[in-house]
């Protein structure tokens, strides 16, 4: 069994065979989405969040033994390694204990104390730190030994100065000491902020935190956030605050224990010596530390947990499209795009220049219209987008034609326009009509178009930039794999891009099965796959399921993997019929009797798993698309009164709140207090980004641009309170992606803080026994 197997499964609530086999499959290089689908009688029907975290916890523990043996070899190289330090080392539990106990002999820069044990003073250190000389001696007498001119120690005082140094360090990496004083401040530590100066009677996005303190240990991660941020745009000072008297008296009531002894006083002034100059500021940095990381770990699951919805929304799919790309100035930019996806037709719209430009851009709209018959509109929500949407209504009244137009997203889209991704697909296209196909493609399909973009720049969390990008990478590699694979990928259609999130493939691969398609033609079934360079049969047992080949075998185009292709021919034969004609029929599945094919290779998850599919095959996990509609009358935000009842669509979900677009190029916030009637604690249980509500609007700050919307009081005030000629929208379902703003640039809201699905939800403790464990 697995070293870290028994540990794992008592702390993450499992048996200890799950987690010891999930170990060893991702050992013989099987993926997380492969083990969670494919090996599901082996790991006992763990989901894909717990592999990943059986996975994340033993890479830790793997890199904190590896730290230990290094200190251990460290300190033993120094000759300092006693039998005592090397059990307190190996009973170490956290990687702050680990640290704390190799403190006083970790390198460190030439101190106050190491210039004192250079003049000789440690032996009347040892003499003060043991309080062995009896009150009433001569404490001058028993100095003057040390005094040294030569070696700069001119006088008694000055000995004794030197001599409360030395045990000043001491107190301060003393393990125990430390451990008592970290203790007192994750309790009765605070978080304050205030404005500098400078920025007093300016009013800035960080107006509500000029005078702001909370306890430290229970401060959300979104307000640490935005202090942090604050304080890195040098609006706001932000520290962390101890109870100093009582820190020093504990300290001191731990160190001084003869206070009749002749050095008590010297001792007790070390002790509050260091805590002023050494103890309290390395736990200030220590804390601050531990709260930021906290604080990106629960921003970033809110961040994938975003990502996941929005690239899990419903797909328009194969449907005609006409994208436009928004611009007052430079014009609209048009693109047709066939039902796969391919540029039909261009044309740059100046639709606000003069009448005869307006004119002229309704006629070039309708010849598209009218050839090629869209049957949606998309049209990017940036800036001029409501003006577009009106233009291309007027057109549309004008021809009769009922052609529903969307609002989509355009976050990114000038990151892929300018992108390699985007030269290689269209290299003679202008870069402005390169986005206007992203903001079409990702309505047709906003997995496969959204892969091309970097995830940070999609605009669905919260000061990305500011967290950990090495755990906000990995975070958002897995979420984006986990999409892909959850979905399936068509291997005659795919992009590169597309392809190297399946399981087992990667950006090489990935582009040679394109190379091969394109020079060979169509794989027509799974098997071929095994012809491209670089694709073993490990590789092809990793991937096979997760791709689909649309050929004369029909298992082939499922999710069905290779490897019970047999025991589904037996079901076939047992019912008399072709494997063609039991896949997708719902009625000849339902005679299987599942008992009769369950053996030790074949348990009853993968079957029921197998038969789903042979009911459903190919079924899309994310739902039917559905155009959203909005008020054509709200163009600006100035265009909303307190009062309204609106539709509109989540684009952020928060710690504090969901963010929801209701047509105006700013979000609302919806405040967690205000998504239902009953009391929500986290607003992902009962929103998510997509999601499509009817709120009422509570106020409308033009100064800050800001605008306070209530589900409740909708659900309070009942449906007779919709708008006028709206009626309200139910607070469910899935809608096309919205984020407000212009593109690429996430509107100012306060930052995020929310969980990773994987964890409880409200702060994480400072106790925590992993907490301080490299991730």
């Amino acid at each position: 069994m697995h070293a870290y197997a028994v540990e794992l499964s008592q702390e993450l609530g499992l048996k200890p065979e799950q987690v010891d086999k999930t170990l060893a499959l991702n050992a013989e290089g099987a993926t997380v989405p492969f083990i969670a689908r494919y090996r599901k009688e082996a790991t006992g029907g763990l989901d894909e969040v717990q592999i990943q975290t059986i996975l994340d916890r033993a890479a830790e523990r793997s890199e904190f033994d590896a730290r230990r043996e290094t200190i251990l070899r460290t300190i033993e190289g120094q000759g300092k390694l006693t039998p005592e330090l090397v059990k307190a080392i190996q009973r170490a539990k956290t990687r702050t204990e680990l640290e704390d106990l190799y403190l006083p002999y970790k390198p460190k820069r030439r101190t106050r104390a190491a210039i004192a044990r250079e003049r000789g003073l440690e032996p009347l250190a040892d003499l003060i730190w043991k309080q062995e000389v009896p009150r009433g001696e001569d404490k001058a007498a028993r100095v003057r030994p040390y005094v040294n001119p030569e070696k700069e120690v001119p006088d008694v005082e000055a000995a004794l100065a030197g001599a409360r140094d030395i045990c000043a360090e001491r107190v301060s990496e003393d393990a125990g000491l430390r451990r008592t004083a970290r203790e007192l401040c994750v309790q009765k530590g605070r978080l304050r902020s205030e404005v500098v100066p400078a920025k007093k009677n300016e009013t800035t996005k960080f107006e509500s935190y000029y005078e702001h303190e909370e306890t430290l240990a229970q401060a959300p991660s979104h307000r640490v956030l935005a202090l942090l941020r604050g304080e890195a745009e040098q609006v706001l000072r932000v520290k962390v605050l101890f109870p100093d008297d009582e820190a020093k008296g504990l300290l001191t009531s731990r160190v001084v224990t003869k206070h009749q002894a002749l050095f008590a006083p010297e001792l007790r002034a070390a002790a509050e010596d260091a805590w002023e100059r050494l103890l309290g500021p390395s736990l200030e940095s220590e804390l601050r530390a531990e709260l930021k990381e906290r604080a990106d770990r629960q921003a970033i699951g809110v961040f994938g947990e975003n990502l996941r919805h929005l690239l899990l929304a419903a797909p328009a799919g194969t449907r005609p499209v006409v994208a436009l790309d928004p611009g007052l100035r430079t014009g609209v930019k048009m693109v047709m795009l066939d039902a796969t996806g391919s540029v039909a037709a261009t044309a740059t719209l100046y639709t606000e220049r003069s009448p005869d430009e307006r004119a002229r851009a309704a006629r070039q709209l309708a010849e598209v219209v009218q050839k090629h018959k869209p049957e949606l509109i998309a049209v990017g929500n940036g800036t001029g987008s409501r003006e577009a949407e009106g233009f291309v209504r007027e057109v549309l009244e004008k021809l009769e034609a009922k052609v529903p137009v969307v609002s989509v997203s355009e976050q990114g889209a000038s990151v892929y326009s300018a992108s390699e991704v985007a030269r290689e697909e269209f290299p003679e296209m202008d870069v402005s009509l390169r986005g206007a196909v992203s903001i079409g493609r990702r309505l047709q399909d906003p997995l496969a178009e959204l892969v091309k973009i970097d995830p940070k720049s999609i605009g669905v969390g919260q000061y990305q930039h500011d967290v950990d990008q090495g755990l906000l990478k990995k975070k958002l590699g897995e979420v984006v794999d986990s999409c892909v694979n959850a979905v399936g990928v068509d291997v005659n259609t795919a992009s590169p891009q597309l392809l190297e999130h399946v399981s087992g493939v990667g950006p090489s691969l990935a582009k040679k099965l394109v190379a091969h398609r394109s020079k060979k033609g169509a794989f027509t079934t799974r098997r071929e796959l095994l012809k491209v360079s670089g694709l073993g049969p490990k590789t092809f047992e990793q991937a096979a399921g997760f791709l689909r080949v649309r050929g004369p075998e029909p298992l082939d185009a499922s999710a069905v993997h290779p490897e019970r292709y047999a025991v589904v021919e037996r079901m076939a034969k047992d019912l008399g019929v072709e494997v063609s004609a039991l896949v997708g029929n719902a009625s000849l599945v339902r005679k299987i009797d599942p008992k009769r094919y369950l053996g030790p290779d074949l348990g009853e998850l993968t079957l029921q798993d197998i038969l789903s599919e042979l009911e459903k095959p190919s079924r899309d996990p994310r739902g039917d698309f559905s155009a959203p509609s909005m008020r054509e009358d709200l163009k600006t935000l100035e265009d909303v009164k307190e009062g309204m009842v609106l539709q509109g669509v989540v684009t952020n979900v928060t710690a504090f709140g969901a963010f929801v677009d209701v047509g105006v190029h700013q979000d609302g916030l919806v405040h967690v207090s205000q998504l239902a009637t009953r009391f929500v604690k986290d607003p992902a249980e009962v929103v998510k980004v997509g999601d499509r509500l009817t709120v009422k609007v509570l106020s409308v700050d033009l100064a800050r641009k800001r605008l306070a919307l209530s589900v409740r009081a909708v659900q309070e005030g009942g449906a007779a309170q919709a708008s006028p000629g709206r009626p309200p929208a139910a607070n469910t379902g899935r809608m096309t992606e919205r984020p407000s703003g212009g593109r690429d640039s996430a509107p100012s809201r306060a930052p995020s803080g929310k969980p990773a699905p994987s964890e409880k939800k409200g702060p994480e403790p400072f106790n925590n026994p992993f907490r301080n464990l490299k991730r």
